[in-house]
């Protein structure tokens, strides 16, 4: 790898939670049909499409839907979900996230989003961060999901920058690996044993540095 020129950034755990406003709104739909939605059921959502997610949930309710109805839920638990994040503001962002972002600013390294949610661009005006951000690679612009690499090709693409002189920020496991697919060097944020074929992982933004990035050189 030459120098990074390039950070990609997934949006959900690593530069905010929006997780807990998804199990929120899946926790209401369950609830409206009749059965609950615990933390540990949601565990089976993360990284997973609104789709898969919902069939989930429905397999946990043991019930069964006709397509038509399936797309009038996953609608409904996004209008949810909007009406939360609608409501989000600047103190959400997670801790140290501007200042490294700043910190990549100032080094003269692209910066761009590689977000499977349909909701990026909502969610970054709410933050008041989309300056910061020079592509913004979210669901409506990628057909494969996860660890796919698509997305952090096409947010490498729209920079300019090779794969290998990126560096992809993740905190989900498909997505360490769509990174690693995609031939570039991964942070994990979050926890060892779940991240761990990551180059790197720090427990969020706030322990990053220029240091630590330019270690991913050797």
């Amino acid at each position: 790898m030459g120098k990074v020129k390039a950070c990609l950034f997934d949006l959900d755990g690593v530069i905010v939670d929006t997780a807990k406003y998804h199990y929120i709104a899946w926790k209401e739909l369950a609830n409206n049909m009749g059965f609950d939605f615990t933390l540990e059921d949601n565990e089976r959502l993360k990284g997973v499409s609104r789709m898969t997610s919902l069939d989930i949930l429905l397999s946990i309710g043991n019930i069964e839907k006709s397509e038509e109805e399936k797309l009038a839920l996953a609608t409904l638990k996004n209008e949810k979900y909007l009406s939360y994040i609608l409501k989000m503001g600047p103190e959400e962002i997670l801790p140290g996230t501007r200042d490294f972002l700043e910190l990549l600013k100032k080094e003269g390294i692209k910066i761009a989003l590689g977000s499977a949610s349909k909701n990026a661009m909502t969610i970054l005006e709410r933050l008041e961060l989309t300056p910061y951000f020079e592509a913004i690679i979210d669901g409506t612009k990628v057909s494969k999901a996860k660890p796919d690499p698509e997305v952090f090709l096409k947010g490498a693409e729209a920079l300019g920058v090779a794969p290998m002189d990126c560096v992809v920020f993740e905190d989900a496991e498909a997505g360490v690996d769509a990174a690693l697919a995609g031939g570039m060097k991964c942070v994990g944020i979050g926890k060892e044993d779940v991240l761990g074929k990551a180059h790197l992982v720090v427990e969020g933004l706030h322990k990053m540095d220029m240091q630590k990035l330019s270690s991913l050189n050797n």
